[in-house]
């Protein structure tokens, strides 16, 4: 048969999804099952939203600008403003989900063989985005003992060669929940200079920030406009991960307009779904702040639960709707599977993201998972009881 291309083998298996077959046999035998492992939020989508779709006039649903609809833009970047942050439409480019955003980036900064560095773990499609781009991947590990903190920066730094474009961060981090301090943005900012490199930040979660702590955006230094690239999304702010609208921002403008060249062969971002993401943005604070709350009590519903079973160590997020727990097996993978077909407490079992795929170290986090607490705060607690209940009984059988 015709050979398949190393980069399509290279390509590696989604660590939140590649363990669904398992789960779609559980719920043929008739079993529930907690979805713990995927960032799909169960709060509502704005209704906004949603009327704007059904109470569109379109008569024909044609391409849009390549970069987005200007009205669209101009509402990104009034968001922005509120956050004093100054940014103007042109500074945007609208995008089929925050992943066309990363791939454009990559596509814009990289050649064959060039080099980003990421502090693992990272989101897993990282990896996958720099295969597709053709671009090798440096990692730097942080670790669950320091709650996922930037490492020193000096590791950044003996990793950078002359092939190293840029540091690509997640703030706040998935799968990690860390929010970078602003003296750790800083420090990467000063090192994105020294070098004249690029520095990513892919800010989807910003608005998820918890216990007082405060979201500082790459895009608030204002000496960084030529090396700094923001990728954001409607999918987790609004609930609309199905919508796939996303968005670059950056204010260097030689790179917008080479972005604008990946804009224009890919034609345009979805039209229906950027009405609706538009729409979007007319929901109130109120609303978001209310949103982050339920998500606070959720966070403090899991970690509190966690802490209690023997054996677990979870590091405690300030951002995103994630966390890393360490689980006293050897495989999570393997344990996770075992959950799907082998284990459940009336009729109900779990589904965890094994970690290990997060990690681009094929020997890290083996023994970690990434759990989303995306669900109510009651069945999160009977997912604890599930995860107490099978850890005991997965150990016992060993």
């Amino acid at each position: 048969m015709p050979s398949i291309s190393k980069k399509g083998i290279q390509m590696p298996e989604s660590p939140i999804r590649k363990l669904a077959p398992y789960a779609e046999r559980a719920v043929d035998d008739g079993k529930q099952i907690f979805y713990l492992n995927i960032g799909q939020p169960d709060i509502k989508t704005p209704q906004l939203a949603l009327d704007a779709i059904r109470n569109h006039s379109l008569e024909v649903l044609s391409y849009s600008e390549s970069s987005g609809f200007k009205s669209f833009r101009d509402k990104i970047a009034s968001y922005y403003k509120t956050l004093d942050v100054d940014v103007v439409s042109d500074d945007i480019i609208i995008t089929t989900g925050g992943s066309e955003a990363l791939l454009f980036a990559m596509g814009c900064i990289g050649d064959i063989n060039d080099e980003i560095i990421i502090p693992e773990p990272f989101y897993a499609n990282y990896k996958s985005f720099a295969i597709q781009s053709n671009i090798n991947i440096r990692t730097i590990t942080s670790t669950i003992n320091d709650d996922f903190s930037l490492p020193d920066i000096k590791e950044f730094e003996r990793c950078i060669t002359s092939k190293t474009k840029a540091i690509l961060i997640c703030n706040p981090g998935n799968p990690t929940g860390h929010l970078y301090s602003r003296e750790e943005i800083n420090q990467l900012a000063e090192l994105a200079k020294k070098y004249d490199l690029f520095l990513i930040a892919d800010e989807v979660y910003r608005d998820f920030v918890y216990d007082d702590s405060r979201h500082y955006s790459v895009l608030e230094l204002n000496d960084m406009n030529e090396h700094t690239i923001v990728i954001d999304s409607v999918s987790k702010r609004y609930s609309m991960c199905g919508a796939r609208i996303g968005w670059l921002i950056s204010r260097n403008k030689t790179l917008l307009a080479t972005a604008s060249k990946f804009a224009q062969a890919r034609l345009s971002p979805p039209t229906l779904a950027q009405i609706a993401a538009e729409a979007a943005f007319d929901t109130s604070i109120a609303d978001t702040k209310e949103t982050v709350a339920k998500y606070k009590k959720r966070r403090d519903t899991l970690i509190q639960g966690l802490e209690q079973i023997d054996g677990v160590i979870v590091s405690k997020p300030k951002g995103a709707f994630y966390c890393i727990a360490e689980l006293p097996v050897d495989n999570t993978e393997d344990f996770t599977r075992w959950l799907l077909e082998h284990f459940s407490v009336n009729n109900q079992t779990v589904m965890l993201a094994p970690a290990a795929g997060f990690y681009a170290n094929e020997k890290l986090g083996k023994k970690q998972v990434r759990i989303a607490y995306v669900l109510n705060r009651r069945d999160l607690l009977q997912s604890i009881h599930i995860l107490r209940l099978g850890l005991q009984a997965y150990n016992t059988k060993k």
